[in-house]
């Protein structure tokens, strides 16, 4: 799902994505990550981007190789969805941004069953916006559904004085 939101001069895209689970069909995965590709491509690159999702993957707790997207504060052990996730990231230019923030456990965790806590939902934007956001962090006592927590992102989107009219 894309939203397209107009605010003053700025006009902001939010993706929604929901990837498929890691059990799925190799090609089924191939089909999302294409699809996504074209809607990102989509995009011009004067827009600004957020991409929201699960994205079942788990990008680790250490940027390792990926310094460029990983800010250094994720949760858990990477695997094979979560390389998936930050090569995607890694080719359109985009960061990870509840993993540039260090954060307690209970504020990085987006999914909890039982006895099991991880990480798999995640927010992006492009590189050259990360200024954009001032925070990013999970909000424990709220839940998206049974099991899944809400995550929040903090962003200051502000005009230059000089382009809202006002003189120093």
């Amino acid at each position: 799902m894309k939203i397209k939101l107009v605010v003053g001069r700025f006009t902001l895209n939010i993706i929604r994505a929901y990837a498929p689970q890691v059990d799925l069909d190799e090609e089924v995965k191939r089909h999302f990550w294409e699809n996504l590709d074209e809607v990102v491509v989509s995009i011009p690159s004067i827009e600004k981007l957020f991409i929201v999702g699960d994205f079942n993957g788990h990008i680790g707790s250490v940027s390792k190789g990926y310094d460029e997207v990983h800010g250094g504060f994720g949760f858990g052990d990477r695997n094979g969805e979560g390389i998936s996730l930050l090569d995607f990231a890694k080719a359109f230019g985009l960061v990870i941004a509840n993993s540039s923030f260090s954060k307690k456990e209970e504020h990085l965790v987006t999914f909890r069953r039982s006895m099991a806590a991880t990480q798999i939902d995640y927010l992006l934007l492009r590189k050259y916006d990360k200024g954009l956001c001032k925070d990013c962090k999970v909000i424990p006592s709220e839940n998206l559904m049974t099991q899944h927590k809400l995550l929040v992102m903090n962003l200051e989107i502000r005009r230059k004085k000089k382009q809202m009219g006002i003189d120093d």
